[in-house]
């Protein structure tokens, strides 16, 4: 009997979680930074899948083709790290909110993707095992390819620790929901992308990520401009 009702509560707990993640899916925050957090996975993806398979696609990259992939990796990884450590000091005594930091974020993220479009051929993504030996509009260049490894960690770290600030600001006293739904649509929008990386050109690739970013921090800048508005309102938003 003991096992039986600790199942059923359980089952209720999990139920009221469900309840309270489906609530608070549909307010006007945190559908605003759905689109903040959809850009954060198509553009996950994008690093973590995408970018190392053109690199490695471009044969006139020579016999280091192959290896620039692992390069790659650590360069993303070493944004990442510079980022998160950088930014995550910063937000301990930042007077000037999260806005400048996202606002770095995308101008990084835009110059990333404009060297990727100008360094990269446009069918490097769907390129056969053998490679691609078409050109870009400029000599494609293993430097430029490992600098913009950096500026998409770089930039992605941006854009994730000041969502996860901002949802533990907003949603501090339940803060499980907020970041079930961050993770959720997340994953989402990086299975979509894994799934159209297949089919489309790098150019169209970029371009998908240029609108999201856009939109993505525009509503990231609404919700922050709100936020202290939203936690003054009492404990509609934090209580969810």
């Amino acid at each position: 009997m003991e096992v039986n009702e600790s199942a059923q509560n359980n089952l209720t707990k999990a139920v009221d979680a469900f309840k309270k993640s489906f609530k608070l899916c549909v307010t006007k925050e945190m559908l605003l930074l759905s689109i903040t957090t959809a850009y954060t996975g198509l553009e996950l993806t994008f690093f973590s899948g995408v970018y190392g398979t053109c690199i490695g696609a471009i044969n006139k990259f020579g016999a280091e083709e192959k290896s620039l992939i692992g390069l790659s990796g650590i360069f993303i990884g070493i944004g990442e790290i510079l980022g998160g450590s950088l930014f995550g000091l910063l937000s301990k005594n930042n007077r000037f909110g999260r806005n400048p930091v996202v606002l770095l974020g995308i101008l990084v993220h835009f110059i990333a993707f404009y060297l990727i479009f100008l360094n990269m051929p446009g069918d490097a993504p769907i390129a056969p095992v053998k490679g691609t030996d078409s050109s870009a509009y400029i000599k494609s260049s293993k430097e430029v390819a490992i600098l913009c490894s950096f500026l998409l960690g770089l930039g992605d770290s941006c854009f994730n620790t000041q969502l996860l600030s901002i949802l533990g600001f907003l949603y501090s006293e339940d803060s499980a929901p907020a970041f079930a739904i961050f993770k959720f649509v997340q994953s989402i929008c990086a299975a979509v992308a894994f799934f159209y990386s297949n089919y489309l050109l790098l150019h169209w690739q970029l371009l998908v990520m240029v609108i999201f970013g856009f939109f993505g921090t525009i509503s990231f800048f609404t919700v922050e401009w709100e936020a202290a508005a939203f936690v003054a309102r009492g404990s509609d938003y934090r209580s969810i």
